[in-house]
């Protein structure tokens, strides 16, 4: 009987767990120690959850969410470390119930090394500190998130949505459970989006720049009211 397993079978599962401390793949070698990963052991112990390796050499941490602040800025500032750039801070969605993950891409442009440090979430708790004061590129960064899979992110300076309106009421739509066609139905979707005035969408110089505002069309059956023919009454 041939093999009904296919590649996504291992997308559907998620992420595993490392078997090692050094975060060698089973079958292979072991890849060279990272030395963030061993500074970051040594300094914070516990908080230091488990450690992986992905692709033969992409180093992932898991810490505790409720250090990520410290941790991060330990990265940051310690000399031999010296992440001072901040690629990407992201989160995902594995579903089936399981903790959303704020992942924070790091890299060290003195040691010319990356480090993925990684904080998962329950769904009752998604809630993290902001790492704003550390790496300003936090701030549309964090935004993102927040406006996406719903993460709030204390002492976030402006922390509001960045791609869906601010009256957004749908959800975050990255998350596993957000229905593809959005939890409103078309037709809800479209009174709301036609109801909206102008100014919800635009400032003020983007409307003077557009002109004077074109009038939509009544809908039919309003059209059908206005043009009734009298004989029909």
């Amino acid at each position: 009987m041939a093999d009904e397993t296919s590649n996504f079978d291992a997308v559907a599962e998620g992420p595993g767990s490392s078997d090692s401390q050094d975060g060698a793949e089973s079958g292979g070698e072991a890849p060279p120690p990272h030395p963030s990963v061993t500074a970051l052991r040594e300094t914070f112990g516990d908080d230091i959850l488990h450690h992986e390796v992905v692709a033969g050499d992409e180093h992932i941490v898991f810490i505790s969410p409720e250090k990520n602040v410290e941790i991060l800025r330990f990265l940051k500032n310690d000399p031999e470390q010296a992440y001072d750039l901040l690629r990407d801070v992201t989160g995902v969605d594995y579903g089936g119930e399981r903790p959303i993950q704020v992942v924070y891409q790091l890299f060290s442009l003195t040691h010319k090394r990356a480090l993925r440090v990684k904080c998962e979430l329950p769904l009752d708790g998604l809630e993290i500190r902001s790492v704003y004061t550390l790496w300003r590129a936090a701030n549309w960064l964090e935004r993102e998130v927040y406006d996406l899979f719903g993460v709030t992110f204390h002492e976030h300076p402006d922390l509001r949505r960045i791609l869906m309106p601010e009256d957004y009421e749908e959800g975050h739509p990255l998350r596993k459970d957000f229905p593809l066609r959005g939890r409103f139905s078309r037709a809800e979707q479209t009174r709301r989006a036609l109801s909206q005035e102008v100014e919800h969408y635009y400032i003020s110089e983007e409307i003077e720049a557009g002109g004077e505002p074109q009038a939509l069309r009544p809908p039919i059956r309003e059209l059908e009211e206005e043009y009734q023919d009298p004989g029909t009454e």
